[in-house]
């Protein structure tokens, strides 16, 4: 495995050396990771935990390492000594990966000495927006489609780590299998892809060279049929090379469709194949599509069984960063906890102080009425009715009985070790499923969303109330 422990911004270790200079760089500290809201945020999948557990333990500053930062002009040698006795032994609390999380909760909270902190920020933002982001586009093609949806990004992908934990995180989002053989390999996930438009155009007729892949894959033929001309050519000569494949004892796949009005092309496919006798050949889509093509194909009638979805899922096309951001919540001197909070004239820039912990609470009927962070200890009284109300307009306020409270995070690092082994995908996608069932579709829907609702304990209200008039000197 790769040492990342250099996969930090050079303001990290400035800092660092400031903190050392200045003897607190043992001090312990606690920063939240979150994100803000955007316009096509409506909820997220959250991913990455485990790059981030596997980054941490890790953590170790290489000979050549020192030397490089040596050779910046930047650092003191006593420093650089520390640094390389350098290990993470902090702790590290986070939702699960799958878990649909939303502005403002911390999804996850670092816990550590203020150097060991402060340099894991950027690589812990790195690995959760970008998983985050994509595993959220995932979930909402998936949803457009009704399942079925493959990812076909790398060759898009903004970089080889960019394109192969893209397609770990689209697994988590709902995807079926990925064109990515690496990432196959890495995470024991299935992998689709047959044939380009190349392997057609390098035989001197379409029907020879489908029968040349027939040949090759007689148990596994899907045909591309849209290198010349899909209606005249394409379908007859699949369905002619169909014929011959069912007649030496063989079933095929089906075709696909990669270019032109792909809801009329489906129509007529699945008129052809049928009429054929090939009612259980699939057809399967690619070419530049997303949530927004795949439900307006969906709303003409396209007959399409599968979906290859690339360059538009593996760069989160029109949300192309999540935003999430690392912010420090709370010191401790002498063993006691001292609250920090950001402020800003941006009211939505101002961060929730203190150590928190994040609850969902659930109706009786079991589904999801509202996360409630509290000051950590905070206890939640399930038998008593809870009044919530909206942490900027207060006026607006909901009062719950009967509900059922989940604490949503859950140990992944502690004194620097890891808590539990790694979750295989296939869990962690079947995960996502289980919890997104009990949100209303109103929450999820692509259009006009309802706000799902974050709300504030009294107590951490009260004491955010107070940081923000002590610090703008009311």
């Amino acid at each position: 495995m790769r040492n990342l422990t250099l996969l930090t911004d050079l303001y990290q270790l400035t800092m660092g050396q400031g903190y050392f200079n200045e003897g607190k760089h043992e001090q312990l500290a606690a920063f939240d990771v979150f994100f803000r809201p955007n316009e096509l945020i409506t909820y997220s999948v959250a991913a990455g935990m485990e790059q981030v557990a596997e980054y941490l333990e890790g953590l170790r500053f290489e000979e050549e390492d020192i030397s490089y930062l040596r050779s910046l002009g930047c650092f003191s040698e006593d420093f650089l000594a520390y640094l390389r006795g350098l290990r993470f032994t902090g702790d590290v609390v986070s939702v699960r990966e799958g878990e649909l999380v939303f502005p403002y909760e911390p999804i996850l909270t670092v816990r550590a000495p203020m150097v060991q902190a402060q340099l894991v920020e950027t690589a812990i933002l790195t690995f959760v927006n970008h998983q985050t982001l994509i595993a959220t586009k995932a979930a909402k093609i998936v949803d457009a489609a009704g399942g079925g949806v493959m990812e076909f990004g790398l060759r898009r992908a903004q970089g080889a780590d960019a394109g192969i934990y893209g397609a770990r995180a689209a697994m988590i989002g709902g995807c079926v299998g990925t064109s990515d053989v690496y990432a196959g390999k890495l995470f024991n996930v299935p992998v689709s892809g047959t044939m380009a438009h190349s392997w057609v155009m390098n035989f001197p007729s379409e029907l020879e060279a489908f029968r040349a892949y027939a040949r090759s894959f007689p148990d596994n033929c899907l045909l591309l049929v849209d290198t010349y001309d899909t209606i005249k050519s394409g379908l007859p000569n699949a369905i002619r090379v169909f014929r011959e494949l069912r007649a030496a004892g063989h079933e095929p796949k089906g075709v696909r469709l990669d270019s032109g009005d792909l809801a009329y092309l489906s129509k007529e496919a699945r008129k052809a194949l049928d009429a054929a006798g090939f009612e259980k050949a699939v057809v399967c889509a690619s070419g530049d599509l997303d949530e927004y093509s795949i439900r307006s194909l969906k709303e003409q009638g396209a007959r399409i069984d599968s979906w290859g979805v690339g360059t538009k899922l593996i760069t989160s096309a029109d949300l192309p960063a999540l935003g999430g951001v690392y912010k420090l919540a709370a010191v401790f001197e002498n063993g006691k906890e001292i609250p920090k909070i950001k402020l800003s004239d941006t009211t939505e820039k101002i961060t929730n102080p203190g150590m928190k912990e994040v609850y969902r609470l659930y109706g009786q009927d079991g589904m999801a009425i509202a996360d409630y962070i509290v000051r950590d200890g905070e206890r939640i009284d399930e038998s008593k009715p809870l009044e919530l109300f909206h942490p900027v307009e207060t006026w607006k306020r909901m009062r719950v009985s009967s509900f059922r409270a989940r604490n949503l995070r859950v140990p992944l690092i502690l004194g620097g070790k890891r808590v539990a082994p790694p979750e295989p995908l296939s869990a962690i996608a079947a995960y996502f499923r289980a919890e997104k069932a009990h949100f209303w579709e109103e929450y999820t829907r692509r259009d006009l969303p309802h706000i799902y609702k974050v709300d504030l304990s009294e107590s951490l209200y009260a004491l955010k109330t107070e940081m923000v008039r002590r610090g703008k000197g009311d």
